[in-house]
């Protein structure tokens, strides 16, 4: 048998950038063979095995073929009479199809080295579009390099666009679109991969809340940039800035579409945007199974983002229960997040980017006022039960109304 490293981890080399993993493809063995050598096979329809040692994936070489819809309709042949060009022609992407020999001589049938000097992402063979995920893959590395100089090939790009009208990615589980959106959120341009998916039509199909608020209007007197859509990537960059986490990212990404449901004929305003934005993302994170800490936060996001830009026009009492609905008096990591994305939004703006953001320092205050608050001296007051939980209210809401007197001092 001969081994070859092959994919992310040759490719990386080669862009001189860290690698973490280290996939192998097995040429001219049996699943027998491996086993006997102390491979232990994971998976009944792949044949991907772990190392004894190194529990690293070692795949026999393979080929597939088409028998369904979707990312799962495929056929899977393999033998020890699959040569390594087979294996590396059903991959994606040129520049993850190359192979390295254990005395590191390069195997690179599909000129993938001469497009990673090119930084071309382009698709290795027609049979690209049997695979809708990798439409999302694609604009996905388009993100994670876009910083070394990368772009799609042209005749990527269109193929892409032919799926998109076939209605390929309609097959895609939900599962696999938050595992491809989530990793691209996380990458160093990640506003990319949704310029990348609405340029091929696919963002309609994937997340069409989003795409549906380009072109969408804001008063310019606040929004310098207009485009909802516009706006919402550039915050979602502030983000990046900022090195917030996958959560906050989500929360910034869809804190505005509720802007795309308003009357048009009171656009530019968009009145009630947060209710409409909040309920929208409750339906859509069920439907597409975002993990619930996730969910939670972008929807409050939606709801709220304007009660923390606006705090020194909210009453106490609006404060209070916001801080309560926010879990400020008991998941400091939420309200914190929550406080985060809101200055991605507010910074997410054409010529503010570098403006300050005040009121999260405020809100943190209010919430520091109302800690000051001790149940244990209101118990001994004689309270207890509802209405100690009422004169709790009470005082923080007298707390926050002292607090806020010191900001206009």
């Amino acid at each position: 048998m001969d081994i070859y490293l092959v994919g992310g981890a040759v490719r990386d080399t080669l862009l001189g950038l860290s690698v973490k993993d280290h996939d192998w493809v097995v040429v001219g063995a049996t699943p027998g063979q491996l086993e006997q050598e102390g491979y232990q096979r994971v998976g009944a329809d792949f044949p991907v095995f772990l190392h004894p040692t190194t529990k690293e994936e070692y795949a026999l070489a393979r080929t597939e073929r088409k028998s369904g819809h979707g990312y799962t309709g495929f056929e899977v042949q393999f033998s020890p009479d699959v040569t390594l060009q087979d294996d590396l022609l059903r991959r994606d992407l040129t520049i993850n199809a190359i192979a390295q020999a254990q005395d590191g001589t390069l195997f690179d049938p599909y000129n993938g080295k001469a497009d990673i000097d090119a930084r071309l992402l382009r698709h290795v063979s027609p049979a690209f579009r049997e695979d809708p995920l990798r439409v999302l893959r694609v604009a996905r590395f388009a993100a994670r390099f876009d910083h070394l100089g990368f772009t799609v090939a042209a005749e990527t790009r269109a193929l892409m666009r032919t799926m998109v009208n076939d209605g390929e990615l309609a097959y895609l589980v939900p599962e696999r679109i938050w595992q491809e959106m989530s990793r691209a959120l996380m990458a160093p341009n990640p506003e990319v991969f949704f310029h990348e998916l609405r340029a091929c039509g696919a963002l309609k199909v994937i997340f069409p809340a989003l795409d549906a608020l380009f072109g969408v209007p804001q008063p310019m007197r606040w929004h310098p940039e207009v485009d909802t859509g516009i706006h919402t990537l550039k915050a979602l960059q502030i983000a990046v800035k900022m090195d917030a986490c996958l959560d906050v990212r989500i929360a910034t990404l869809s804190h505005d579409l509720g802007k795309a449901m308003t009357e048009p004929t009171n656009w530019p305003s968009h009145r009630g945007h947060e209710e409409l934005g909040a309920d929208l993302i409750r339906q859509q994170a069920s439907d597409w199974r975002w993990p619930k800490k996730t969910a939670a936060l972008a929807e409050h996001m939606a709801r709220y983002h304007t009660h923390c830009h606006r705090i020194r026009e909210l009453r106490p009492a609006t404060i209070v229960k916001t801080l309560n609905t926010l879990g400020a008096f008991r998941q400091s990591d939420h309200f914190r997040r929550f406080l985060q994305a809101c200055e991605c939004d507010a910074r997410g703006r054409s010529g503010l980017e570098q403006q300050p953001y005040p009121q999260a320092a405020l809100f943190k205050r209010c919430l520091a006022a109302c800690a000051s608050v001790l149940p244990a001296d209101l118990a001994r007051q004689g309270h207890k039960g509802a209405e100690l939980g009422e004169a709790l209210n009470q005082e923080r809401i007298r707390a926050v109304a002292r607090e806020k007197a010191t900001w206009y001092d």
